[in-house]
């Protein structure tokens, strides 16, 4: 399957434009997330000791980068909202780069983890392939990188004006599996509840 350049481009804006559009109350709206155990599900996989080099893929407006540099770490932001980016800078002291997701320019094997925290799944599934071997090579060898989506029967589209793309586990994992991932760890959020009350699948894995 493949997605004309120019739709690309419509997916890319309309969905960067809602987020810019609603900084400020997604801010306000995410702020006490607790997301601690995605957090903690990525460093305890990750061999070496603080500062660790983290990318926060989809930042926003910074929370979890200021999460990791409490932790001790390094952690550097990237998305594609300017708003969320000058946001993050400002409340996490962090570096943190506006790249659009589906034209990353990132750096080869620089980090030791990489926390994609809700922000994958809005890649389209014909360009998936493509941003995870990029994140594969940004790490360094035997690097981790932790993923969390709203999990689904592999349908995408448009959910009011944001696009997702709603992957099964055993999709999700042949798509990290291609890209030369082996798997850590998966479980389902929020933790101590039925399945059907659990949509997020949390997902950790190793550069091989």
């Amino acid at each position: 399957m493949t997605v004309p350049p120019d739709e690309l481009l419509q997916i890319t804006a309309r969905t960067l434009a809602h987020y810019s559009q609603t900084a400020e109350g997604f801010r306000e709206g995410t702020r006490d997330h607790d997301v601690s155990q995605n957090i903690e599900a990525l460093l305890r996989y990750i061999e070496g000791n603080a500062p660790l080099r983290i990318l926060d893929f989809g930042c926003g407006p910074g929370r979890d980068l200021r999460a990791f540099s409490q932790r001790g770490h390094q952690p550097v932001g990237v998305d594609g909202s300017a708003e969320f980016v000058a946001m993050a800078r400002a409340d996490s002291g962090c570096e943190v780069w506006h790249q659009n997701f589906l034209a990353l320019d990132l750096p080869a094997e620089h980090f030791d983890g990489v926390f994609a925290n809700a922000s994958l799944f809005h890649i389209p599934t014909a360009e998936l392939p493509r941003i995870l071997r990029e994140l594969h090579d940004a790490l360094k060898p035997r690097g981790v990188l932790f993923s969390s989506n709203p999990r689904g029967d592999n349908r995408e589209g448009w959910s009011g004006p944001r696009f997702g793309a709603y992957h099964d586990w055993p999709a999700w994992q042949r798509y990290l599996t291609e890209a030369g991932f082996t798997e850590l760890e998966h479980y389902y959020r929020p933790a101590g509840l039925p399945r059907e009350q659990q949509p997020w699948l949390a997902s950790v894995w190793r550069k091989v």
